[in-house]
């Protein structure tokens, strides 16, 4: 049965679990094939890859944060599936330190899996997308989501269409890593449902800026 996205091939980073993992799953739904980047925990990413089937779905091992590892990850995928028509790069961390608290080590780790792995995704797949395709910048931080309007501008004459999703706060092991039931309880609060969002909320809109619907969105979303 054909789907909106027949014919489509996906690479997501950071694909094993939580936000990836959802989107991963909604887009094969959706009928991409897709191509999940994982750290490590290579069950999980297997599973996932199960879970969609493996004649569409292929699991990579590779740091998001390494240029090389991200030239092996667009490699393989090509060599699998062909092309990347949708990018999603959402591998990232979120760290739970103050001012005074963050260490080198802890700044260096976060500007480079947050701004410059997906920076150097974007170049590295870019000759491998056709016109029409889409790149999704899943952003945690204003420094993440301010290289989209450039990209947006740069990849808009190829017909690329760039968008960063801003999660919020998501029910991912990462994001409750740690954070007791009144935090967890607060943060719902500030939203009008009053509820933490789950993984599925942004796959559904990961799945939207992927499709032709999206045509007319840009930057954020």
């Amino acid at each position: 049965m054909a789907g909106p996205l027949t014919g489509k091939v996906a690479l997501i980073t950071g694909g094993r679990k939580g936000i990836g993992k959802a989107v991963a799953l909604r887009l094969a739904q959706d009928r991409a094939a897709v191509a999940i980047n994982y750290s490590f925990d290579s069950k999980a990413a297997d599973e996932v890859v199960q879970q969609i089937g493996d004649d569409k779905a292929i699991s990579i091992q590779g740091n998001a944060a390494r240029i090389p590892d991200i030239e092996r990850i667009v490699q393989e995928t090509v060599q699998k599936f062909g092309k990347i028509d949708i990018l999603m790069a959402n591998a990232g961390v979120l760290p739970m330190r103050d001012l005074m608290s963050t260490s080198e080590a802890d700044f260096d780790q976060t500007f480079a899996l947050n701004v410059k792995g997906p920076y150097f995704l974007a170049q590295k797949a870019v000759p491998h997308m056709p016109e029409g395709s889409r790149i999704i910048l899943v952003s945690t931080s204003p420094c993440a989501s301010s290289t989209v309007p450039p990209n947006s501008r740069d990849l808009g004459r190829r017909r690329i269409l760039v968008n960063a999703l801003s999660p919020g706060p998501t029910g991912t092991d990462l994001f409750l890593k740690g954070k007791s039931e009144q935090v967890i309880k607060a943060l719902a609060s500030g939203n009008p449902f009053n509820r933490i969002a789950e993984p599925e909320d942004q796959a559904d809109a990961a799945a939207f800026l992927a499709g032709e619907g999206a045509d007319g969105s840009l930057d954020r979303f």
